[in-house]
């Protein structure tokens, strides 16, 4: 599995909500095994990974040997699940009662899980490792109304802007002087598409909960009970949006795009603008020479001077009958060294404070790949993660469904919103 900005949205567009019965509901961390991470480190653990056996088999491997070569009286089973339908997985295991002692989350799958009880909080037990990590990293999985944190910070990602500065060019635009206001943006994308007849866009995606965040927008209310996002600001950003896409600024299959066929448009230089990796550069290069040798880099664009990022994460089940082994073995996953080794595997980032001083992530060599990891490590290090935990997959199409309609025309900014809200909010209590 590619690990990039793009597989980061992909692997969450893939998932589902979490539901779990009404009888694994309760408070985070009650009803669970034994809370004492402070015995010795022994037993046999299972640990789950989400869609990484296919490329970093011998990785894995090697760091389950390191671990029980640590600790001789462990044992580390290892099952690897694929992207599509993991949620539902986790969710089956958690409803079975056969959730893995250690398991691969991501902020928004750890939520119910810590509302029913079975994810262990590591602000009781594992709070020694604290420091080790970022602080923006730590708290990512933290639930609204709950008190705690309820998984290792794993590996972190966030990419810059690619554009086409042929098609930049072509439309009377400086390909020097990207966009870097959402001002910018607006204006650079319906000159160009002006400039084409319509026939090439400059955005590819309808906007989403990140989207909002980045421009300001404030997401949910403090409590944490209720979101936000329908505010004056908000409109703003929709209105813009379909301003661009009455223009065919926004590419017309916008409301249906995947990750993928998003990227696609930027590789046939129908979209001038796309999100991406330093793993991207590698494709261009080798699919689109033509458009490698005109592709510009840029920062992301936020108003509020903090990039988005994505976080995965290394949770331990509350049930496990083995705390001591399940917490060391998630802190040895989640360690300097091991994440600074998977770092340099693939194009990934450590959550572990200080790691992103190392010289692999601060000096450049000339090479564009270089050049995306540096500014990178460098945004990650105050970046957000903008998606709120509790909002879920049903959440993200609710919100998709209501801009679809605004775009269309069938609702304005305004009532589209409003609805979506009340969508979302409705949701929200369902979670309980």
């Amino acid at each position: 599995m590619r690990i990039s900005r793009r597989t980061f949205a992909a692997a969450a567009a893939a998932a589902v909500a979490l539901v779990l019965p009404l009888s694994a509901c309760g408070s985070g961390g009650d009803g669970g095994g034994p809370a004492d991470a402070s015995g010795k480190v022994e037993g046999d653990i299972t640990f789950q990974t989400w869609n990484l056996r296919a490329n970093f088999k011998p990785y894995f491997e090697g760091l389950i040997a390191d671990f029980e070569k640590k600790y001789p009286g462990t044992h580390v089973k290892w099952v690897d699940q694929p992207a599509e339908g993991y949620a539902d997985k986790i969710s089956a295991d958690a409803a079975g009662g056969t959730l893995p002692d250690v398991v691969n989350v991501s902020p928004d799958l750890v939520a119910p899980l810590a509302k029913a009880g079975l994810a262990l909080d590591l602000d009781k037990t594992a709070a020694r490792y604290r420091p080790e990590y970022l602080d923006g990293a730590w708290a990512s999985h933290q639930v609204p109304g709950l008190s705690g944190t309820w998984a290792f910070p794993w590996y972190l990602n966030t990419g810059p802007l690619f554009y086409n500065k042929s098609l930049f060019k072509k439309a009377g635009l400086d390909p020097s002087k990207p966009p870097t206001t959402y001002g910018d943006l607006f204006a650079d994308a319906l000159r160009m598409a002006k400039a084409s007849d319509g026939k090439v866009s400059t955005l590819a995606n309808v906007p989403t909960i990140e989207d909002f965040g980045r421009y300001g927008v404030p997401l949910m209310n403090k409590e944490g009970t209720g979101f936000a996002f329908d505010d004056a600001k908000g409109v703003e950003l929709l209105t813009r949006y379909k301003e661009l896409y009455d223009a065919k600024a926004l590419d017309p299959q916008a409301l249906t795009a995947t990750p993928e066929s998003s990227g696609k448009k930027f590789l046939t230089e129908a979209v001038a603008m796309n999100p991406g990796s330093a793993l991207d550069l590698g494709n261009f290069k080798k699919q689109a020479p033509g458009l490698y040798k005109n592709i510009g880099i840029t920062d992301q664009i936020t108003s509020t001077g903090h990039v988005n990022m994505y976080v995965m994460g290394v949770m331990v089940n509350s049930r496990t009958k083995h705390t001591p082994a399940a917490v060391a073995f998630a802190h040895f996953v989640t360690d300097a060294h091991n994440q600074m080794s998977f770092a340099k595997k693939v194009a990934i980032f450590p959550s572990t404070a200080g790691s992103l001083d190392d010289p692999y992530f601060t000096q450049e060599d000339g090479t564009d790949e270089t050049r995306v990891r540096v500014a990178a490590a460098k945004s990650l290090k105050s970046a957000v993660n903008y998606t709120p935990v509790l909002f879920s997959e049903q959440m993200k199409t609710a919100l998709r469904n209501e801009v679809a309609k605004a775009l269309q025309g069938k609702e304005s900014p305004e009532a589209a919103l409003d609805n979506a809200v009340k969508a979302c909010d409705q949701l929200l209590k369902q979670q309980g």
